[in-house]
């Protein structure tokens, strides 16, 4: 088959994890005999994004214009027609290049303007299209809350047409109730989750030497560096004692970089690396954190450190209590309900071997690559089963 894949997220100076998601599951699908062409933005050249952005196939940089603000902010209140005017020239883009395209949704931005479902520091469960406009101002007035809620409003009414005339593939069960409480019951996709590539896995294990660090666990944090993330409400949670008895390292940039520089000179900020880099620090580590405070629809640094055989350490929300499935024994994956019981379970921990894998457990890539093959040769239309 020719398959196009297609992401805003590409190419990017700093790959996150679903541009590495959607690049990783390109190759699988080269390596399965298939030719995978890459449609993404015209903002950062290929040659920025560096080595990662090696792709067998042809790269189109024809999607322009989802970095553009519209002056939201300043005018504090999302523009109507403005997603749907991008989605237009995303749309007309496709169809210029392919008469069938399947659509993956990773993030929430099935109902979430922004994306994320997170604001003021903490998780936003409301569906109610009035409440966004707090999103773009602290105090929207009249006017601004009208402009958001028809913004919001013609939104959700033309991704709910779009669902329900293109296949969907959500990456969490998560996701898709999601979808659900907002648009109401439909026919809308089916979940598989984030694609793995488990060969880098392997040559990871093959290449990571195990690090050795005095009497301190040795944890590794994979997270862009926002509030959402968690890092910081992670940090501020254990005591100037506690942070002596672990050696933590964390990959990874973003706004509060600096600030976490400086407030936590004890721990290790690698900032942004590579797939591969990260992999080879996971490798080396004792356990894992994802100490995200908002809820992530499908972390891949969690499967991953699962298949790694690594204990994993998280909150449990959102889609990550569905990734239990890719443990290898009870309990690699350890999901609290707030940061001080994460903590408190992470300081309790006592380091051991790796977990082998499972002949049970479900690898992540091939089984992935397989669902979404056989959904790519389904006939144009909505999934309806």
């Amino acid at each position: 088959m020719r398959i196009l894949m297609v992401s805003e997220d590409l190419p990017a100076e700093g790959m996150g994890g679903l541009a590495r998601h959607v690049l990783a599951l390109s190759r699988a699908l080269v390596a399965a005999g298939h030719q995978v062409d890459l449609m993404g933005n015209d903002d950062v050249s290929i040659n920025a994004a560096g080595e990662e952005f090696d792709i067998d196939g042809h790269f189109m940089p024809a999607l322009h214009g989802q970095f553009q603000g519209w002056k939201e902010f300043s005018l504090g209140s999302f523009i109507p027609f403005k997603r749907s005017v991008i989605a237009s020239r995303f749309a007309h883009a496709i169809l210029r290049r392919a008469g069938e395209y399947d659509v993956t949704r990773h993030d929430q931005g099935s109902d979430c303007l922004i994306h994320t479902r997170f604001t003021r520091g903490q998780i936003c469960r409301a569906t109610d299209p009035r409440v966004c406009a707090q999103c773009r101002t602290e105090r929207p007035n009249r006017l601004q809350r009208m402009a958001s809620t028809s913004a919001v409003r013609q939104f959700r009414e033309q991704v709910a047409i779009g669902f329900k005339r293109h296949k969907t593939v959500f990456v969490s069960d998560f996701l898709r109730r999601n979808v659900a409480r907002t648009l109401g019951p439909g026919p809308w996709g089916v979940t598989v989750h984030n694609f793995i590539d488990t060969r880098g896995l392997q040559a990871a294990r093959t290449a990571t030497t195990k690090l050795i660090s005095d009497d301190r666990l040795q944890i590794f944090i994979a997270a862009k560096l926002y509030p959402a993330k968690g890092v910081s409400q992670f940090l501020e949670t254990l005591t100037s004692s506690q942070h002596q008895r672990l050696d933590i390292r964390v990959a990874g940039d973003g706004p509060d970089q600096d600030v976490l520089r400086e407030r936590f000179p004890q721990v290790n900020f690698l900032g942004w690396r590579t797939g591969t880099e990260s992999l080879q620090l996971a490798t080396a580590a004792q356990a894992i954190v994802v100490p995200s405070i908002c809820e992530e629809a499908c972390a891949s640094t969690i499967i991953e450190g699962l298949l790694l055989g690594k204990t994993v350490f998280a909150l449990n929300l959102g889609g990550t209590p569905e990734l239990q499935i890719y443990e290898s024994a009870p309990m690699q994956l350890r999901l609290y309900p707030d940061m001080t019981a994460l903590v408190a379970g992470l300081l309790a921990f006592q380091p051991h071997p790796d977990f082998a894998p499972s002949p049970r457990t479900p690898t992540g890539s091939a089984e992935a690559a397989g669902r979404l093959l056989a959904l790519y040769r389904l006939p144009p239309g909505p999934i309806t089963h």
